[in-house]
């Protein structure tokens, strides 16, 4: 009996025909397997599943997932990024998650730019027109010049606005989507942030960890829930890595009252 499969013509055209075709007759497929969107069970003899494929430099990983969490698509990852969702999804680095939202330092290469600036992200809960909300925070390391600009100053809000991001004036308001722009969390750890890519070509990463980021039990399953994230973004020093999310509510509407912070809602991308 074939599988109840779906395989885009993103990931046909990546795999190629035979392969494809031998999945959905249901070859080297599994009936039973874990989703690496939500990563709970699913049955691929029962139910719509998704085939996700893991684009990295010099491999790729074919994944599954249940269709009702995310479509079956093509996800460039980082050859880091995808050697870290191998081991995330053959359970080589099982551990215990962090009890609160966790930090990193990653790399970004700002909206029309090739030259790559440090950013941090910082994982947590906002509250958002009475319910609580996944959100990254995203605060550069430094100030971000303008590409070929020689002049000092920080335009990494200004770049940020003219990418679709908008201004917050009220926390307490969700923000708008930005349309192209999409978070991956895979095999639930946060991988990257996507702008879309140039030409109407594939997503490329925006920012994006160097090892695949934990996130709390709490903050997976609202972005499981809402199948959205908001990101915010304020210049370095406006924010802060602070140890609370109730601090760190209380850093983003100091920001925001400044006229320091920006944001989008995102939706989840790959897993």
């Amino acid at each position: 009996m074939p599988r109840m499969l779906d395989v885009s013509d993103d990931v046909r055209a990546e795999i190629g025909d035979e392969e494809a075709d031998r999945l959905l007759a249901g070859g080297n497929a599994p009936g039973n397997y874990d989703c690496t969107s939500c990563r709970t069970s699913g049955d691929s003899d029962q139910e719509r599943t998704s085939t996700v494929l893991f684009v990295g430099e010099e491999t790729a990983v074919l994944a599954f997932a249940h269709a009702s969490c995310i479509p079956s698509q093509v996800v460039p990852v980082s050859e880091e990024q995808l050697q870290g969702a191998v081991r995330s999804i053959t359970g080589a680095e099982a551990g215990a998650e962090p009890a609160g939202p966790p930090p990193a330092t990653p790399f970004a290469a700002l909206p029309g730019d090739h030259r790559q600036a440090t950013l941090g992200v910082t994982c947590g809960l906002v509250l958002v027109e009475g319910d609580l909300r996944p959100a990254l925070v995203v605060e550069p390391a430094g100030p971000i010049a303008r590409p070929g600009s020689t002049e000092p100053g920080d335009a990494f809000l200004p770049l940020l606005l003219e990418h679709g991001f908008a201004p917050v004036t009220d926390m307490a308001v969700l923000p708008a989507p930005n349309p192209g722009w999409s978070v991956l969390l895979a095999a639930g750890q946060l991988h990257a942030i996507l702008q879309p890519g140039t030409d109407g070509g594939q997503p490329q990463s925006w920012w994006q960890a160097h090892q695949p980021l934990p996130v709390s039990e709490g903050w997976r399953s609202a972005a499981g829930k809402a199948r959205t994230v908001l990101v915010y973004a304020a210049p370095v020093g406006a924010v802060g890595h602070q140890p609370r999310e109730d601090l760190m509510r209380e850093a983003m509407e100091k920001a925001a009252a400044e006229g320091k912070l920006v944001a989008a809602v995102m939706p989840l991308a790959g897993t």
